[in-house]
């Protein structure tokens, strides 16, 4: 088997040890590894199959020749200043920042949904869509196949992780903190999470709704290559560490029959169905919590639409939500592009 060299940039941060777990769980082939951080981790050492990588500062100067694949999450002013350092030499930039993904010129991919468009790439960069819209857009793909999605409406459920490992440990600090009779820290987020729920997740915008919200409109319509797609979205941070949760009620042209909408489910590629409610069975980000697939339950018909459908999605945010569906992106173009096979 062929064996690729890769660049994982931004290195030290929560989704930079996610990608290291993921690529070691994929036995991804790797022939060398490189590692790339800032000021603050250049220097330091991470484990990799047993050997110790020692993480290169990342400048104007660093040298990606022979890097086939860098995976990218140091933010998106990183990823701006750095993208043609990273691609000069031929590397497939396969970025988790928000930098580059409506670019016209850049693919936003997530593979059980799009794939095929990795292959027209002209910078040589992939974008990685948001953690919300990628777990979202794997459970709309088996039924927008079965008549097309004219409107989502999502409330979403938002764990510590997606703000960064320091923000999951100021949640696990809060409680502490609280249970010592201390006045939590507050740092990471606007409020106090301990205990709390927050309807803010990035800053507002003009139409306010926030960025996060409006990431999900526009890159849900990017992915699914229809402008036909409406999405409203309303999302929340709640304290739970890594795992984000869903409910979506979309609508259909035409109405659907949840036993073909339950059986689409079931047959979708990274899709798993946990939908038994008189057992009880849902997906819970307590389950869910470092798990591969993206997990649907409480499918039911919208009583308020008769095009309409409702169901609950929960995926863990670090790993399909950020470095997972990155490596599924290289492992696509491995199996699939003349340029890297």
């Amino acid at each position: 088997m062929k064996k690729y060299n890769v660049a994982i940039v931004g290195a030290s941060g929560a989704v930079g040890h996610e990608f290291l777990r993921v690529l070691e769980e994929q036995d991804f082939p790797i022939a060398e590894l490189r590692l790339f951080g800032s000021t603050r981790s250049a220097g330091s050492r991470l484990s990799f199959r047993g050997k110790e990588y020692e993480i290169e500062l990342l400048s104007d100067d660093s040298d990606f020749s022979g890097v086939d694949i860098a995976f990218t999450s140091a933010g998106a002013g990183t990823s701006k200043q750095y993208a043609d350092v990273i691609t000069r030499h031929g590397a497939v930039m396969i970025d988790n920042s928000s930098a580059f993904r409506m670019d016209a010129d850049v693919p936003l991919v997530v593979p059980e949904v799009n794939a095929a468009d990795a292959l027209e790439r002209p910078r040589n960069i992939i974008g990685n869509p948001n953690c919300t819209t990628i777990q979202m857009v794997v459970a709309l793909k088996p039924i927008h196949d079965l008549s097309p999605i004219r409107r989502v409406r999502v409330a979403t459920y938002q764990a510590a992780s997606g703000a960064g490992a320091a923000a999951m440990d100021e949640l696990v600090g809060q409680y502490a903190e609280i249970a010592e009779g201390k006045k939590p820290t507050v740092e990471k987020f606007a409020y106090q999470l301990a205990y709390n729920v927050i309807p803010q997740v990035d800053v507002f915008v003009d139409n306010d709704y926030t960025k996060e919200e409006m990431k999900m409109y526009n890159e849900t319509r990017k992915i699914m290559h229809s402008d036909e797609i409406s999405v409203s979205a309303t999302c929340v941070r709640i304290p739970v560490l890594r795992a984000h949760s869903e409910a979506i009620w979309v609508e259909t042209e035409s109405p659907l029959e949840i036993s073909a909408v339950r059986e689409a489910f079931e047959k979708a590629p990274g899709l798993v169905v946990a939908d038994d409610p008189a057992s009880k069975v849902y997906p819970m980000p307590l389950d869910i919590t470092g798990k591969d697939p993206v997990y649907v339950g409480r499918l039911r018909r919208d009583i308020a639409d008769d095009r309409g459908l409702s169901f609950w999605v929960v995926g863990d945010q670090i790993k399909k939500g950020a470095a997972l569906n990155a490596v599924q992106i290289a492992q696509w173009l491995i199996a699939n592009d003349a340029r890297l096979s």
